[in-house]
């Protein structure tokens, strides 16, 4: 059996994959090297709901399609590391809601300027057109394949 010349030979759908999971680590490695190397890939999936939302631990469950149990582990993760508070809902004090706190906006600001920043480098390195057009198809893709309304909705989550 004759070996496969990988990555060449890879399906688009994994070689997308495998460049977003690249492209990741590296933002990761960077922000480790910033400060905040408590932060894992999968801490993204919460703090995409906390950018512009405060959201109960129910809402963040339901959100992330996880068990209540769950997004409150996390979210006790996260505070614990100081990158989320809880609060009382101004309306009913019962009520706790989630909010990302000035080390979570920080650590978001930073991977923003961190992938910018990548984005540079790639189409430095590759041409910018080159880049332009490989995202365009890959936003194409990602419409024809029923993708992006889970992206416009922030409703991307872990595999």
């Amino acid at each position: 059996m004759e070996a496969m010349d990988l990555p060449a030979e890879l399906d688009i759908g994994s070689l997308a994959l495998f460049v977003g999971l690249a492209a990741a680590e590296r933002v990761r490695e960077r922000l480790a090297g910033e400060g905040y190397a408590d932060l894992r890939f999968s801490h993204g999936y919460v703090f995409q709901h906390l950018v512009e939302g405060e959201p109960t631990i129910s809402e963040l469950a339901a959100r992330l399609e996880m068990t209540q149990q769950g997004a409150s582990k996390t979210v006790a993760e996260l505070e614990g590391r100081g990158y989320v508070e809880r609060f009382p809902d101004p309306s009913d004090a019962r009520i706790r809601r989630v909010r990302l706190t000035g080390r979570g906006r920080a650590a978001v600001e930073a991977a923003r300027r961190i992938r910018a920043a990548q984005e540079a480098s790639l189409a430095e390195a590759h041409g910018a057109e080159r880049l332009a057009g490989a995202h365009a198809l890959l936003v194409e893709l990602l419409e024809a394949l029923g993708g992006a309304e889970a992206v416009r909705r922030r409703g991307v989550r872990p595999a």
